[in-house]
C-alpha cells in the first residue's frame, strides 16, 4: 500500500501549507471520466452523473460547456439554458471533478475540461485567452496573450500561468503540444469507452506540486526518501528543468525532517483556538458551519511604552497573521475579523493595506471586503476542500 506522503511549504521558516496524500486515497479533483446522467433535477438546475466513484458527480446547469449548448441548438450567450433541456438520464457525458465532495455533499463535476501543464492551463471546450493575474509586466501579459492566440484553435482556450512569465517561447509551446496531445488521448478514450470509465488521472501530490510551485523563486526542495528523490529528479528532466534539479536536497539527518525544520510544531500551535503573535498578543479563532470568527488581543505585549503602539504592533502581526493562517487551515466562506479598536485613522489605514498585501500570496482566491458597520473586517475565501482540522481528524491526527 505504501506510507503516506506530506509535504510542507515554509516561507521564511513559517509554515504557510502542507499538503496530504493517503495510498488508495488519492483526490478526484483533475480525474476526467466518460460518465453516465444518472438524474436531472429540473428544480435544482442540475443533475448527477454517476462516474463510477463511490458518489456521484453533481453537475450544476453552469457548469455546461458552450459547445454542448451550441451542439443542442442553443445560443448560450443570450442567458442560462434549463439543464432538462441538455442532459436526459442515461446521456453519456465527458465529465471532470472540480471540487472533492464535503462531508455528505458529493463531489462537484464540470464539463468545461481543463487541463493543467507547467505553463498553460489548456480549455479544449471554452474559446477564451487569459493571463495570471500574479503577472503584472504589460508587455510580458501581451506576449503570452498573443502566443496564446498562434497555438489555440478556434474553440479552445489557454491560461497562462505564472510559470510562463519570461518563459522562452520553445518551452510554451513544447507545454501546449504536450496537453494538446493528451486532450486528444482523451477523446479517443472516450469514443471506445462505455460510461461510467476514468479517461485521465491527475497527477499525484508530489509531481503536482512541483509542476505548479516548484521555481526559480524557491530555494530549495528538501525530501527524505531516496526513492522519491530519484522520481523527483527524473520528473525534473521530464518537465525540461534540469536547472532546478540543484535545489533538490536528500535530507539525511538523523531528527525526522519536519521535527528539524519544526514543521510539526507549527502546525500544532495553528490548529490551536488560541494562537500566540509574537509580539505576545494573540488570536482567538472559532470556526463555525457558517463562519469563521477571528479576534485579536493585545495580551501581554509590553514592548512598547504607551497602549496607542501596543494595539497598532499586535493588529500589524495579526494582519500578517492571519492570512497564513487561512492558508495553512484551509479555512474557507466568510471571515469575520475582530482587530483591536484603534484610535489613529491612518493606523486603521497601515493594519488594512498589511492585510491586503499578504491575502495576496494565497493562491486560493481571498478577498478583503469591507469593514462592517460594527468596524470588523470582513473576507471571503474560496472553498478548497476540507479544513485542515477535518482533513486531520479524517487521517487519525487531530
Amino acid at each position: 500500500m505504501g506510507t503516506r506522503k506530506r509535504v510542507a511549504i515554509l516561507e521564511e521558516g513559517r509554515l504557510v501549507e502542507v499538503h496530504f496524500e493517503v495510498p488508495g486515497h488519492r483526490p478526484l479533483v483533475g480525474n476526467i471520466y466518460k460518465g453516465k446522467v444518472e438524474t436531472v433535477l429540473p428544480g435544482m438546475g442540475a443533475a448527477f452523473v454517476d462516474v463510477g466513484e463511490k458518489q456521484a458527480l453533481f453537475l450544476s446547469q453552469h457548469e455546461i460547456n458552450d459547445a454542448m449548448l451550441i451542439a443542442k441548438g442553443f445560443e448560450p450567450w443570450k442567458g442560462p439554458v434549463p439543464i432538462q433541456k441538455v442532459l436526459r438520464p442515461g446521456q453519456p457525458v465527458i465529465i471532470q471533478v472540480r471540487r472533492e465532495g464535503v462531508g455528505k455533499k458529493n463531489p462537484q463535476g464540470t464539463t468545461k475540461i481543463s487541463l493543467p501543464g507547467r505553463y498553460w492551463v489548456f480549455l479544449p471546450k471554452e474559446d477564451r485567452v487569459a493571463v495570471s493575474r500574479r503577472i503584472a509586466e504589460p508587455e510580458e501579459i501581451n506576449r503570452l496573450r498573443q502566443l496564446a492566440f498562434e497555438l489555440k484553435a478556434p474553440g479552445e482556450g489557454l491560461i497562462a500561468r505564472t510559470a510562463a512569465c519570461r518563459t522562452p517561447r520553445e518551452d510554451l509551446e513544447r507545454d501546449f503540444n504536450y496537453l494538446l496531445g493528451t486532450w486528444k488521448g482523451i477523446e479517443e478514450a472516450a469514443e471506445k469507452a462505455s460510461p461510467p470509465k476514468l479517461l485521465y488521472q491527475g497527477l499525484d501530490l508530489v509531481r503536482s506540486l512541483i509542476r505548479d510551485r516548484f521555481t526559480d523563486e524557491v530555494d530549495s526542495l528538501l525530501v527524505d526518501d531516496e526513492e522519491q528523490y530519484q522520481q523527483i529528479i527524473e520528473f525534473l528532466h521530464y518537465l525540461h528543468l534540469n536547472r532546478l534539479k540543484g535545489k533538490v536536497r536528500l535530507y539525511r539527518g538523523r531528527m525526522p525532517l519536519f521535527v528539524h525544520y519544526q514543521v510539526e510544531r507549527q502546525l500544532r500551535e495553528a490548529l490551536q483556538r488560541r494562537v500566540p503573535l509574537r509580539g505576545g498578543g494573540f488570536l482567538s479563532i472559532d470556526e463555525t458551519e457558517a463562519l469563521t470568527a477571528i479576534d485579536v488581543n493585545t495580551g501581554s505585549d509590553v514592548r512598547h511604552k504607551n497602549q496607542e503602539a501596543a494595539i497598532l504592533n499586535t493588529n500589524l502581526e495579526a494582519a500578517t497573521e492571519i492570512p497564513r493562517l487561512l492558508r495553512l487551515r484551509k479555512i474557507s466562506g466568510i471571515i469575520i475579523v475582530d482587530f483591536v479598536d484603534m484610535a489613529r485613522r491612518s493606523d486603521e489605514r497601515k493594519v488594512i493595506e498589511r492585510l491586503k498585501e499578504e491575502l495576496k500570496k494565497d493562491r486560493v482566491p481571498a478577498d478583503f471586503i469591507d469593514i462592517t458597520k460594527l468596524g470588523l473586517i470582513e473576507i471571503t475565501r474560496r472553498k478548497e476542500g476540507e479544513s485542515l482540522a477535518t482533513m486531520l481528524e479524517g487521517l487519525g491526527e487531530a
